[in-house]
């Protein structure tokens, strides 16, 4: 047996479980695709005590209404968009969620 820490014995397997986010679905014929440039703009939150989630949550809808493509519902793009914006602590709590758990 590998040495693993506590942390890595209890995290999900990604590979197995669903992402906690149902996305909508797309319009028929329309075609979606996160481009880097957006996902460079995203602001990150790390989950950390000294930041604050809902000025990360108006950074993150500010930048999404300025570049969203006409194709998209908001939706669309900030479920798609907001795994990107997550780090560390903030991203791993995401993968903790219950499947589908997320969908608006």
């Amino acid at each position: 047996m590998a040495n693993n820490t506590i942390k890595a014995l209890t995290a999900p397997d990604l590979t197995q479980q669903p992402l906690c986010i149902t996305f909508p679905a797309l319009a028929e014929n329309a075609t979606f695709e996160l481009k880097s440039g957006l996902i460079h703009h995203l602001p990150s939150f790390h989950g950390l005590s000294n930041e604050d989630p809902n000025k990360h949550l108006s950074d993150f809808h500010i930048i999404c209404s300025s570049i969203k493509p006409a194709t998209v519902t908001d939706e669309q793009l900030k479920l798609r968009a907001f795994p990107f914006s997550l780090k560390d602590a903030a991203r791993d709590w995401l993968y903790y969620l219950p499947p589908g758990s997320i969908d608006t």
